[in-house]
């Protein structure tokens, strides 16, 4: 929210796509696997999940600041890594899922 603020203060909205993929990667489907977790306990009590948390985060943290760089023309290999590292936690995720789907 800081950062938001400041953009509107300051009225430069250059990095608003970094902005919005914070909100979007960082808390959104943050809160979604959260959600997953929640309901289905024992997903979030395995490894795995662990492993997920920290691949997620990582992938926010290096994607949202790479992002930032490629918009101040200072090239684009630090989001182009940051987003990989976020696709590999929505393949761990989807993994997670598919675990522990309830039978048919």
């Amino acid at each position: 929210m800081v950062w938001g603020i400041q953009m509107a203060i300051s009225g430069k909205h250059d990095l608003s796509p970094a902005h919005g993929h914070l909100n979007l990667v960082g808390w959104v489907t943050t809160a979604l696997f959260g959600l997953y977790y929640h309901a289905v306990p024992r997903a979030g009590e395995a490894a795995l999940a662990r492993l997920h948390f920290v691949v997620a985060t990582a992938g926010v943290a290096v994607m949202v600041p790479g992002i930032a760089v490629a918009l101040s023309e200072g090239g684009e290999a630090l989001a182009a890594i940051g987003s990989i590292i976020t696709l590999a936690s929505m393949l761990i995720f989807l993994l997670t899922v598919l675990r522990n789907r309830a039978p048919a």
